[in-house]
């Protein structure tokens, strides 16, 4: 009987699996790490996208009322000054754009050239002086091509001068405080004008009458909106190189005091006005928000501001007539 060997016995192969171990340690978890930073990449250009847009106005808006605001009888608000939700981009104004600011008298490609404006002095007192203001301010207007949104009235306080809506053409886009382009125009031509001269300004922003739907005590109003479109004006006056010690007030009246009381959703009840006070009437101004010159004790717990002696003299000899 023949004897086996060891070596010729049949050789036994063994596979071990692995295939747990190539889930754990393999490239599938790469592809789809990649997918989702593929996707992570694509969310955040949209977010860029959305922010960037209208990114002029969003800055002009946000510079001059730093808030938001809503349309004339339009119960949606306007996103004219917010940015998406989690975006990333950041909200301070672009670098540089400060610099880009201009200097008093000074204008960019495509401005009016105000050399030609010539005034003969630079304090306005009197009725003629403020006539020579409005004929000069009438004529910018027109070579702007708004002469029929801009009236001008003398008063005893200053010069009167209102910039309104027309049927045709509006100063801001309706219900925001983004002014149109025209208008921004008119008001960097106007602004080394009134930097020229020592009289100050008092700002006022006027609606019409249309009214918010659905909205609290505490919503977006005509008051919010005049004041916004009010700071808006004084802004890109600032721009165009009026100084800022010029503007002595910024107001919002809202719908209270239209220029067509018959009409009150007129389009001429939509405006600016730009108040050029006489120097008195300035003072007058600030004294009556600033500190009382005279304070004498009317009684317990209450002051009151001593009259001007000369001033009350003065108004006694009118009322009493001419001595006979």
């Amino acid at each position: 009987m023949a004897v086996k060997d060891k070596h010729d016995e049949e050789a036994i192969v063994k596979r071990v699996s692995r295939g747990h171990e190539e889930d754990e340690h393999g490239g599938a978890w790469k592809v789809a790490f990649a997918d989702f930073c593929l996707a992570l990449m694509c969310l955040f250009l949209v977010l860029w996208v959305l922010a960037a847009r209208n990114q002029e106005q969003l800055e002009a808006v946000v510079n001059s009322s730093g808030g938001s605001v809503v349309a004339d009888g339009n119960p949606s608000l306007l996103d004219h000054i917010s940015y998406p939700p989690g975006s990333l981009i950041p909200r301070e104004p672009v670098p540089g754009q400060a610099a880009e600011a201009k200097a008093p008298g000074k204008h960019s490609a495509g401005d009016t050239d105000n050399g030609d404006i010539h005034l003969s002095k630079t304090r306005f007192d009197s009725a003629a002086d403020m006539q020579e203001l409005a004929q000069a301010l009438a004529d910018m207007s027109e070579a702007a091509g708004l002469a029929g949104n801009l009236q001008t009235m003398i008063t005893p306080y200053g010069l009167r001068v209102m910039l309104h809506d027309t049927d045709k053409q509006g100063m801001f886009q309706r219900g925001s405080a983004v002014p149109s382009d025209p208008f921004r125009a008119l008001l960097l031509r106007i602004a080394p004008v009134f930097a020229r001269i020592e009289n100050q300004l008092v700002i006022v922003g006027h609606t019409d009458a249309a009214q918010y739907h659905g909205q609290g005590n505490s919503g977006f109003s005509n008051w919010s909106l005049s004041s916004s479109r009010a700071m808006s004006a004084r802004a890109n006056l600032l721009q165009g190189g009026l100084p800022a010690g010029k503007v002595l007030q910024v107001v919002g009246m809202a719908e209270r005091a239209p220029l067509d009381s018959a009409q009150p959703l007129a389009a001429v009840n939509r405006r600016i006005e730009l108040l050029v006070l006489t120097p008195a009437q300035a003072r007058l101004i600030a004294t009556m928000y600033g500190m009382p010159q005279q304070v004498v004790p009317l009684t317990r717990g209450v002051d009151t501001v001593a009259p001007n002696g000369q001033a009350l003299q003065a108004l006694q000899q009118r009322l009493q007539g001419p001595a006979k």
